[in-house]
């Protein structure tokens, strides 16, 4: 099996976006529709206070290809959070399911630092009109931080296995200065909750639930967990914890776990299983494996959140193109009986994202 990619599919810079924001598509999520595809994802304005980036959630309608843009959203999906909550400055990403006949919607919301740059939590809404608008069930998140988790709680991904929730999410280990005169920078790894009703949570507290492979200082990041066959897959960006953000050899690559009880997960980012092939016919290996089993994202259609990789795993970017430098922020999705990704590229999303379809 392999990935061909189809290209970049939606370039934010050409299109009006909704509430002064510009730039930004990241973290696309797909909701399939009857005859079209859904794609939500973070797009950014500009705080008049202070300069400083807000993140909003959107979405851009397309034909059931993917190729032909229908609509974008005249208004975010939901409003920033109130003065002094958990998503007062932003919400990225945002996890969308269909679950017991609505959608839903797992926020990380994030919130300003003094002595370093932000917190997250994870907030949960729901839309009552097929997910054009979601209203939070509360101001407070469902999941935070805690005693063996100190900060950073974010990036859920949630699939119903059986009856029982499972959220798959990061949470931060601390903040560090990496030379004297650097900001701080965060590290963070996966974690895991279950729930009897996805309000309700009970993590495996302070459980680091995926090896690392780049030493303590390596962050885990975007998990997102399907069953092939009989086994579950864990997808999953990783990096370096400093100097990621322009230095492509420390930027994101694909982490790949396995497991058959969906507690205890077995690393093998070496094992990709699939490749990525080029759209003029050069090929690249992509890290993942996919199934449509889990059916928690739209009643035809199965999702997960996945990263692709370069070259620490053996896999590579596109030389000179849009996506150079970094592949991160991937979505799984079945539509019309074929697997498709969705991704970004280089400064996380910044010029849109793109689609590979798995042949």
């Amino acid at each position: 099996m392999k990935w061909k990619k189809l290209g970049k599919i939606f370039d934010p810079t050409k299109f009006d976006l909704p509430d002064g924001c510009a730039e930004f598509a990241q973290s696309p999520q797909a909701l399939v529709f009857g005859d079209f595809v859904r794609i939500y994802f973070s797009t950014r304005s500009v705080d008049k206070a202070n300069g400083k980036y807000l993140s909003h959630v959107a979405f851009v309608d397309m034909d059931e290809a993917m190729r032909e843009v229908i609509a974008v959203s005249r208004h975010t999906v939901i409003e920033l959070g109130k003065l002094g909550c958990f998503d007062e400055h932003g919400i990225f990403p945002m996890n969308v399911l269909r679950h017991g006949g609505r959608v839903l919607g797992y926020t990380c919301g994030w919130s300003r630092r003094v002595s370093v740059s932000v917190d997250t939590a994870i907030g949960l809404a729901i839309s009552r009109d097929d997910g054009r608008t979601f209203q939070r069930i509360g101001d407070g998140p469902v999941l935070a931080a805690s005693l063996r988790e100190p900060c950073l709680v974010g990036d859920p991904f949630v699939g119903v296995f059986g009856n029982v929730h499972h959220m798959w999410y990061i949470f931060g280990t601390g903040w560090k200065k990496f030379s004297a005169d650097a900001a701080p920078d965060r590290t963070y790894k996966i974690g895991h909750a279950v729930s009897n009703d996805g309000v309700n949570w009970v993590k495996e507290e302070g459980r680091r639930i995926i090896d690392d492979r780049l030493g303590a200082d390596e962050s885990q990041a975007l998990p997102s967990v399907i069953r092939i066959g009989r086994t579950y897959h864990m997808f999953f960006c990783y990096r370096q914890s400093h100097d990621f953000r322009t230095n492509r050899s420390r930027s994101y690559r694909i982490g790949h776990a396995h497991s058959d009880d969906l507690a205890d997960w077995t690393r093998n980012d070496d094992d990709p299983g699939l490749d990525v092939t080029e759209a003029n016919g050069g090929s690249r290996v992509q890290n993942a494996q996919l199934s449509s089993n889990n059916r928690a994202v739209s009643g035809d259609a199965c999702a997960s959140q996945t990263c692709l990789g370069t070259p620490l795993t053996g896999l590579d970017v596109t030389e000179g193109d849009w996506d150079s430098d970094m592949l991160c922020y991937p979505h799984a999705f079945e539509c019309r009986g074929k697997v498709y990704l969705l991704y970004n590229g280089n400064e996380f999303g910044r010029y849109g994202f793109g689609l590979a379809v798995l042949e």
